[in-house]
């Protein structure tokens, strides 16, 4: 019986007309269940975490990944095309994603599913007769900062949703019923962050090892602080940058712009207000957070002697640089090392199989060398690398004029620290470089240590443990040996950010380490903080919770939280604050380093109205034509395979379109500019 409804109801369903956010496909198992969950809270509870299962798994960022990620913008490139249907950042900036074929970023309808949930709870929850006040605040916390997620990661990926506050869409209604606009980005906004600042005042301080991943009352806080940060930022609060892309972007029933077109200077302060928020944040009578780091050893790189920054040698992080293991300080975090559970750092993360070995196709597979089990296509760019400063602080420009930096001649000794190996013939390119960039690059000639094998290493290098990787066009992981066309790095460099010492993908004792993917991280929330000062001209009072926080360009404060992210990278910090423009590009480039494969770039080059400038940039990587014997061709150069010629540069990427199937059904759903 109940399938014979359910069949006459979705034909019912297929000759009237209604939205993906009525959830037709789990309509009648949702409902003839909703009877029997709401007799008691802990039925209640499993409803609502069942619901938290349908959030797509952020670690997911190039490969069946729900947003484009960093393949899609200029920090990363795979090394297949459109055939690789499967790597969705890729087909999104080759303009092969359309309205009609977006594959897994069409998550659109797996968010109102969320949400139609989440209504249910709250406007049911109190049906469970054991409902107590402790049940009721953890049901209504956690619901209403899900709720807010989802329509969080519309906002980002899509642009701004439909809102259907808490209103449960009914069934079997006349098609004006379903039809509705969009919210403004304002509007949404709005309703997020009051709903995130709500919540947290509902959800734990903390939670247990045993429930590591579930957000906290910080991880409401934060979501909300980057948001508001967004808001704030040029493509979406006003200015030149806001006119040219959404000028004439307008709602039909009242004309009102999507996107706002006079600049609201005060956005900055509520920004660096949440951020304060955060900072100032503490548990039984200490900070909640802080970064990372581990204490200085025998083994620790020393740090350089420099000028221009007294406190760097000489006072203890975070005041300086001293008294810490920069690169364990940072690796650690990522590459399953450290105690997640522990980690102050985190404010909110998620265990993740992606970054451990999880199914083929995992972060391992997608970077270890083709002899080390893996595939070694998941390349990034050589303007990543260049980010990178040297352990002075310097850019490597600025680092060439005294040969401190130098493409020419390879490494004749071993250089070892914090248990990091550098190899003799490795490039002089890659000597001298900061911590993260050893604790996130690989390279020619870099060693994956693969400590978990028991096999010792061929002769030619390419056994399992201790495996050097060689990318020369002949080597054992180069372009004209790997056995499949693609399993080879078109720029001769990938990502290790999530890769362990232990980890490997072959040999005998194979394993890898578990990891954890960060969500929100306290770094992030120094940097947002730096920048939302930065950016005001003005004194603001604004009020977080009862606390009124007045806050301006204090040089102070915004040095205080930028140079901590320096000094734990074991890098110089600032010791005065250049213009507003010269700070804000050393953010960038801060930012561009620190989150690497964090998933920030391809919204921070969008937010800071910066797409079209980094994109147009010819993609570099070295000479993977080169071969063993004639080291020195293995250089920089532009890479020039099919899926970077292939590129666009569209205005309309700066947001993934509204499937089709929406617009159709739903003719008040405007869709995002240039989709149409």
């Amino acid at each position: 019986m109940k399938n014979i409804l359910k069949y006459l109801f979705l034909l019912m369903m297929f000759t009237t007309s209604c939205s993906d956010y009525l959830n037709v496909d789990d309509y009648f198992d949702d409902e003839f269940k909703l009877d029997s969950t709401f007799t008691q809270s802990r039925y209640v509870k499993a409803y609502m975490w069942g619901m938290v299962t349908m959030i797509p798994d952020e670690s997911y960022t190039v490969r069946y990944n729900h947003t484009p990620g960093p393949i899609a913008t200029d920090e990363a490139v795979i090394n297949i095309n459109e055939g690789g249907i499967v790597y969705n950042g890729t087909n999104f900036s080759m303009g092969f994603t359309t309205p009609d074929a977006m594959r897994e970023l069409d998550s659109w309808q797996t968010y109102y599913r969320i949400i139609r949930i989440a209504n249910t709870i709250l406007n049911r929850m109190n049906e469970a007769p054991d409902m107590t006040y402790a049940d009721k605040r953890e049901i209504e916390g956690y619901t209403r900062f899900f709720r807010a997620y989802a329509y969080y990661n519309l906002l980002i990926n899509f642009g701004p949703p439909i809102l259907l506050g808490d209103e449960v869409v009914n069934n079997n209604e006349p098609l004006e019923y379903y039809d509705r606009e969009r919210a403004t980005y304002d509007e949404t906004v709005d309703f997020i962050t009051s709903e995130m600042d709500n919540a947290a005042m509902l959800m734990p301080l903390t939670v247990s090892t045993m429930d590591f991943g579930r957000p906290t009352r910080g991880s409401a806080m934060a979501i909300s602080a980057r948001l508001k940060l967004y808001h704030a930022s040029p493509a979406f609060n006003g200015g030149e940058v806001a006119r040219r892309y959404y000028s004439t972007w307008k709602r039909k029933s009242d004309g009102v712009n999507f996107i706002q077109q006079t600049f609201d200077e005060r956005r900055w302060a509520v920004a660096a207000a949440a951020a304060e928020e955060i900072i100032a944040m503490q548990n039984e009578g200490r900070k909640m957070y802080n970064l990372y780091v581990m204490p200085q050893t025998d083994a620790t790189h020393q740090l350089p002697t420099v000028t221009g920054d007294p406190n760097f040698n000489t006072k203890l992080f975070p005041e300086g640089a001293a008294g810490i293991d920069h690169y364990r300080s940072y690796s650690e975090l990522f590459s399953g090392e450290c105690a997640a559970s522990t980690v102050s750092e985190f404010i909110w993360a998620r265990r993740s199989n992606y970054c451990e070995y999880g199914l083929k196709g995992s972060w391992s597979s997608g970077v270890m060398p083709k002899s080390l089990g893996g595939w070694g296509r998941w390349s990034v760019t050589q303007k990543l690398v260049d980010a990178y400063r040297m352990d002075d602080g310097r850019t490597i420009d600025e680092a060439k004029s005294d040969g401190y930096y130098s493409e020419q001649g390879f490494l004749t000794d071993k250089i070892s620290f914090s248990g990091y190996r550098l190899m003799p013939g490795t490039s002089n390119m890659y000597v001298g470089r900061e911590m993260r960039f050893y604790a996130s690059i690989g390279f020619n000639n870099c060693l994956w240590d693969a400590a978990s094998c028991t096999e010792a290493p061929l002769e030619d290098g390419s056994g399992a443990r201790d495996h050097i990787a060689n990318y020369y066009s002949d080597g054992w992981d180069g372009k004209y040996i790997t056995a499949a066309s693609l399993d080879y790095s078109i720029t001769g460099l990938v990502c290790k950010k999530y890769i362990h010492q232990m980890d490997s993908r072959k040999g005998s004792g194979a394993r890898m380490m578990d990891k954890v993917y960060p969500i929100v991280r306290y770094a992030e929330i120094l940097l947002n903080y730096a920048e939302a000062l930065n950016n005001l001209t003005s004194s603001f009072t604004i009020e977080t919770n009862g606390v009124q926080r007045t806050v301006s360009r204090d040089a102070n404060k915004i040095l205080t939280a930028f140079n901590q992210v320096r000094y734990r990278a074991g890098l110089p910090g600032l010791t005065s604050l250049p213009s507003r423009e010269e700070f804000q590009k050393l953010l960038q480039q801060e930012r561009m380093v620190e989150f690497t494969h964090e998933n920030h770039r391809y919204f921070d080059v969008r937010r800071w109205g910066i797409y079209e400038e980094t994109e147009r940039e010819p993609m570099q990587g070295m000479n993977v034509e080169a071969s063993s014997g004639n080291r020195e061709a293995f250089y920089r150069r532009t890479v020039l395979t099919g899926n970077i010629r292939g590129r666009v540069v569209d205005r309309k990427l700066m947001f993934v379109p509204i499937p089709r199937d929406e617009i159709r059904r739903l003719p008040s759903l405007a869709q995002n500019p240039g989709w149409e």
